[in-house]
């Protein structure tokens, strides 16, 4: 821990490094008929020579501004803007001391004959109140730019090389379009998607939950929003894109989107198919998904697998041929009601084949496991989502959110393993064929009922949650276990297992909040929290006579049962003032907890009670605009399963035998979290830092003692001390200069943890440190080229006590460069060259590779048709080889990888706006 705090100390240093000494802008604001103030008109100012935006602010109430900067040595326009009043405009040769504007005055803007009010221009960023919003028109991006395109142009606004959105060093997990989801809250879709040209304004804002939307409560999250306002003509018409394309060794990938727009109605389909381990609709137009997740916004994992609202589609290990379908409906049925909907379906084949050589730590001596295996897996999953907003009245709404997943996967596995000792004695073998099924249906839903008073910051509010599901597995095992030390014979299975599960959870939350004052107000609460689990397991072993599964095997054949039953009345007190946001809420959580059995026709049931805290604790600091500090405390709590507490044999395994402990106790923790924030639009640079930990109280851990064949059997037991901590600092700046754009990223990553666990009756620790530094470096030239290295490091050391081994560690090398080029007009090539370097892996594992994409294409008809031919792994060199270190073992595994093809493909883009076909705009000249 004391690292932590020499980091913090680091920071701090680090932080008063870029304090440099500022001057102070101030004035005020008022109408020029009745001289009275004006609050939150928009001031800012501008650079004089390309008119880019340095800082920005808004008037207080009493109409009063005040910007504090860096000085400026070059000429700059301090403009005023405010609805409904005609723009102020004043030239600066420089601001290098504090100066006193005095008072500015607005003239109310002129009308025409028809009284319409003549507009000015926009400003480029606009305050009202909690919302930061961008006039896109003001920011300067290729025609044919998507939304991502244009967030990266925006000041404050940073999207780092993994596909991570901050704005102002706030992370971004909600994007919305018109105030609805595009597909998916956390907007994968449109960033990729959405072109930039049919969005009116960027309006930030924190991220709030559907309560704190209603209730028009502060919002408690450390996360922002983003919602992209659709220009007014460009909300009447539809568009999207088709694609085609086909490879060498039969790679193949195909897509299609279409977007309708009509006011308040939108309707999205989308549909892929590909075998190349690809999202399949990424409007990237020079690497496609070709990166796996490497300098990709499009937030693919580095094995190939993406997500949409949380749901997993392609990807896994292996190659993965995949097929995704998906509807997205939203519209205001009435005045008072909005709803959303969508409907995804995905499928997808996976083959991989698996290499994993393991050393696993006991106290008396390493033992060694290498296993191979080959999958084939087939899956899909259908999904209906929805939400539907109803005002009863203007204080009252109630929201509905029902989900609705059903999901099957079958598998097939064929695997081989052997453990040896040091000697390289054999200890044990085994091969296995699997067939496995997996089916699963679960229904979600969240109704919240809100009411709001009269009085400011009053309000009742009520939240039902339910969650309903069941999960069917179908197992056909055949499998072979060889032990060769002593006397235990060999273990040959031929067996059917049929498993179910069964989950009921219900959590209701009632809270009301009544204000004292102005800025203090105090909340009282009621949670219940109800869960009931089932889980049962039948197995039957083969009969030779009738060629059947139907001789019941009693000792593998289970049932458990558990119900939980919280019930948490709490307290607590909210302080909002200009620039502080408090709030902390406490309580007792009473907790019920029953288990019921049956094994061997023997019932056992287990019955405990627990009375535990609640806290929960958080605040927001805002020095200024762009500084803030967020902390956040709770007291977390989590119950171990009815498997690991009712004292029950589980032989599944033939390697592994578990039994449940009874006097298991909860997992119990401390989790903090600090984060400190800051941008500077003058220097157009920004840095801030994320410290946490995560201590335990009492955390459930596994005890395993091993036989002379290194069978294990596996209990549980409670440790305290244990923690996982991390500590971020991060800095980035861009420079602008005669055309050209330079953009800087450092960040520093660091992990500390300490884990504890027992091996043959004593306990071990493991005491490990991952440091990460990471640089990225983005040069603009103009439109036509754009070159972008990054490097990343990272270092793993894990020091042991109580094991043979006294420490691991390993670290890995990562280089990427991506450059761009769009000359001459219409052609656009890329290529994203890469090379991987892994410390310390096994021998049979390569070290290092290189990986190359190339691509080159070819815009006809003003760009609405792409031709584009790429080629994937152009060294034919990609592979999959990792080592991981964990508190009991060193894991090396590599995988089946997608390796190097050639794809030609056709895109065909649609637009058309208010019943016309769009224009392209030539907004720059080549």
């Amino acid at each position: 821990m004391s690292k932590i705090y020499a980091c913090i100390i680091v920071l701090f240093i680090y932080s008063n490094a870029f304090s440099q000494k500022v001057v102070t802008l101030n004035g005020k604001v008022i109408e020029e008929s009745n001289k009275s103030a004006i609050q939150s008109a928009t001031v800012y100012l501008s650079n004089a020579k390309d008119s880019t935006v340095i800082d920005y602010t808004i008037s207080d109430k009493n109409g009063k501004f005040e910007f504090k900067i860096k000085k400026i040595n070059t000429p700059v326009f301090l403009k005023v803007s405010f609805v409904s009043f005609e723009d102020f405009k004043l030239a600066l040769n420089s601001i290098d001391q504090d100066k006193d504007i005095g008072i500015i005055t607005l003239k109310e803007a002129a009308k025409s004959l028809n009284d319409v009010v003549i507009k000015g221009m926009a400003p480029p960023i606009r305050i009202k109140k909690d919302t930061l919003e961008f006039n896109v028109s003001s920011f300067k991006v290729r025609p044919d730019a998507n939304v991502e395109t244009l967030l990266k142009q925006l000041p404050g606004v940073e999207i780092d090389t993994e596909g991570k959105i901050t704005v102002n060093g706030k992370e971004v997990n909600q994007i919305l379009v018109n105030g609805k989801p595009f597909f998916d809250k956390d907007g994968k879709v449109a960033l990729q998607n959405l072109p930039s040209d049919i969005v009116n304004k960027v309006q930030i804002t924190d991220t709030k939950t559907k309560k704190e939307e209603k209730t028009r409560a502060a919002s408690s999250s450390n996360s922002a929003s983003i919602n992209l306002s659709i220009d007014e003509d460009k909300n009447k018409g539809f568009f999207g894109k088709i694609m085609g394309g086909k490879g060498s060794d039969g790679r193949y990938e195909s897509s299609f989107l279409i977007n309708y727009f009509k006011n308040k109605r939108k309707i999205s389909v989308l549909a892929s198919s590909n075998n190349i381990n690809s999202i399949g609709f990424s409007m990237d137009e020079v690497f496609d998904n070709m990166g796996g997740g490497r300098n990709s916004s499009v937030w693919i994992n580095d094995n190939g697998s993406f997500g949409i609202n949380g749901r997993r589609y392609g990807g896994g290990n292996g190659i993965t041929q995949s097929n995704l379908v998906g509807i997205n409906y939203s519209d205001e049925w009435t005045k008072n009601s909005e709803s959303s909907l969508s409907y995804f379906y995905s499928g997808a084949n996976s083959i991989n084949e698996n290499k994993t050589n393991q050393i696993n730590f006991l106290p008396s001596g390493n033992f060694s496991t290498n296993s191979t295996s080959s999958s084939n897996q087939d899956r899909y999953t259908h999904n209906i989502s929805s939400v539907f907003e109803y005002k009863l009245d203007s204080l009252t709404s109630i929201v509905i959110e029902p989900n609705f997943t059903k999901s099957n996967t079958k598998n097939r596995n064929l695997a081989t393993q052997n453990s040896f000792d040091a000697t390289n004695a054999m200890l044990n073998s085994s091969t296995s064929d699997t067939n496995n099924e997996n089916d699963t249906n679960t229904f979600k839903n969240t109704l919240s009922f809100t009411k709001s008073f009269r009085k400011k910051d009053k309000y009742l509010s009520l939240v039902f949650e339910n969650e309903n599901g069941t999960t069917t597995d179908n197992d056909f095992i055949q499998s072979n276990t060889i032990f060769y030390q002593g006397t235990v014979p060999q273990d040959n299975r031929n067996q059917f297992n049929k498993s179910k599960n069964n989950n009921a959870n219900y959590f209701t939350e009632l809270e009301y909040t009544h204000p004292i004052t102005d800025s203090l107000q105090i909340k009282f609460g009621l949670d219940h929290k109800l869960e009931k689990n089932s889980d049962s397991r039948s197995s039957f072993n083969f009969d030779a006579a009738n060629q059947s599964y139907s001789i019941i095997n009693s000792l593998l054949s289970n049932e458990y049962n558990s119900i939980e039953s919280t019930l948490t009345p709490n307290a607590g007190l909210v302080i909002k003032k200009s620039k502080i946001n408090f709030s902390f809420n406490l309580g007792t959580n009473l907790i019920n907890f029953d288990n019921q059995a049956e094994y061997l026709n023997v019932n056992s049931t287990l019955n405990k009670q627990f009375v535990l805290p609640y806290v929960n604790v958080y605040g927001n600091y805002k020095f200024t605009k762009t500084k803030n500090l967020w902390v956040n405390y709770n007291y977390n709590y989590s119950l171990p399963s009815a498997r690991q507490i009712l004292p029950i044999e589980d032989l599944a395994n033939p390697l592994n035998t578990f039994i449940g402990n009874p006097d298991l106790d909860l997992n119990k923790s401390h989790n903090l979290n600090f984060n400190y924030r800051n941008y500077d639009y003058t220097t157009k640079s920004g840095y801030g830092s994320y410290v946490g930990a995560n201590i335990s109280e009492s955390q459930i851990v596994s005890s395993v003692t091993y036989d002379a064949n290194r069978k294990r059997t596996t209990t549980y037991t409670n440790i305290s001390g244990a923690y996982n901590s991390w500590i971020t600092v991060y800095w980035n700046k861009t420079i602008k200069k005669d055309g050209n754009k330079y953009r800087i990223e450092l960040r520093m990553n660091n992990n500390f943890g300490l884990s504890k666990g027992f091996t043959d009756g004593i306990m071990y620790e493991a005491k490990t440190h991952t440091f990460s530094p990471r640089i990225n470096l983005t040069y603009d030239y103009g439109e036509l080229l754009t070159i972008n290295p990054s490097y990343n490091y990272s270092y793993n050391n894990t020091k042991y006590n109580n094991y043979i081994i006294s420490s691991a560690s390993n670290f890995t090398h990562k280089f990427n460069l991506q450059v761009t080029n769009y000359y001459p007009k219409n052609w656009i090539f890329g290529n994203d060259f890469g090379y991987t370097y892994n410390s310390n892996i096994a021998d049979g594992f390569k070290k290092d590779f290189f990986l190359w994409n190339t691509s080159l294409s070819y815009g006809f008809l003003e760009k609405k048709l792409m031709a584009k031919i790429k080629v994937y792994d152009l060294l034919n060199q990609n592979q999959s080889a990792t080592r991981t270190i964990t508190p009991t073992t060193i894991r090396d595994e590599e995988n089946m990888v997608l390796k190097r093809y050639v794809m030609f493909s056709l895109t065909y883009k649609l637009e058309k706006f208010g019943g016309k076909e769009k224009k392209s705009k030539n907004r720059f000249n080549w």
